[in-house]
């Protein structure tokens, strides 16, 4: 498929990272990012006003963004500001430019500091595999219909690589303060990792690219030695995290269809203090 082209066809598509976000779909589609905004502790009014108006980028995203694009090979221009400090109005100016202009402006030091990761991510061999440019291509984006509620689902792959030789590996980088394997038990519940990892294999399924592809984070510490772990989230994690994605599926459905987009409760909610405070009132006053 061509750019240019609306996405109104299942398949696989080479669009700009910024047109994916925008949604390719005519009359609109679901992300993961987008199911995990409608559960809690998101709901489909946070979800539609994000969808609606977009969210703007964050300079604490910029490290995370200049390692994808040193490791996948395609995004943004990464732009050295050669000035410590940014507070300056001629710099301030600069780096506003930059921004402007669609690229990431990085401190020398943080330049530096990506070009590390990248570097201590070529060097891991499982990562360097998984991402090998004569095997795969990045960011290409899926899109396909749901067949239970006729729902456009789409999803755009770090890394989508060529068919044949051997498993079908799905590998989604992710920069991060611990790569230990128990912060990234801690993450994958926190972020959702799990239904994002179900969300893109029912792509690759639903597409016929594989019958039984496999997810793993590609996790890199942004501190040196900038360490490696590939971690595979196991089938249990797996299967919530589809049954989840069909909830927001349901959801996004059933609000599509009658416009309406509620809040966290249309009901005045009894709130009630943590159960380890009530515990300890009851303790202290018997």
């Amino acid at each position: 498929m061509t750019a240019t082209t609306p996405a109104t066809v299942p398949g696989v598509y080479d669009i700009p990272a910024e047109t994916y976000h925008a949604d390719p779909v005519p009359g609109g589609s679901l992300s993961s990012t987008g199911a995990r905004r409608i559960l809690p502790p998101g709901c489909p009014a946070r979800y539609r006003w994000e969808a609606d108006h977009g969210t703007l980028p964050k300079p604490a995203w910029d490290l995370g963004t200049a390692a994808h694009r040193l490791v996948l090979g395609t995004g943004p221009e990464l732009v050295r500001i050669d000035a410590a400090e940014w507070r300056s109005r001629k710099v301030k100016q600069q780096v506003a430019a930059v921004r402007a202009a669609g690229d990431i402006p990085l401190r020398p030091a943080d330049y530096d500091q990506v070009r590390a990761m990248a570097a201590a991510l070529r060097s891991h061999r499982i990562a360097a595999a998984l991402l090998d440019p004569d095997r795969g291509d990045p960011e290409q984006t899926l899109i396909w219909r749901d067949l239970v509620t006729g729902v456009w689902r789409r999803a755009m792959l770090d890394w989508l690589r060529h068919p044949g030789g051997g498993r079908f590996i799905v590998g989604d980088y992710k920069t991060c303060r611990s790569a230990d394997p128990d912060a990234i038990q801690r993450a994958v519940h926190t972020y959702g990792y799990h239904c994002q990892g179900a969300w893109y294999l029912d792509g690759i399924t639903a597409l016929g690219l594989d019958p039984a592809p496999a997810f793993v984070l590609i996790c890199q510490e942004k501190e040196p030695p900038y360490l490696v772990t590939v971690a595979e989230i196991d089938a249990t994690a797996l299967r919530i995290g589809r049954a989840l994605n069909r909830q927001a599926i349901e959801i996004y459905a059933e609000c599509t269809a009658t416009g309406r987009w509620p809040g966290y409760s249309d009901d005045i909610e009894l709130i009630r203090l943590p159960a380890w405070l009530e515990n300890r009132f009851l303790l202290e006053a018997s």
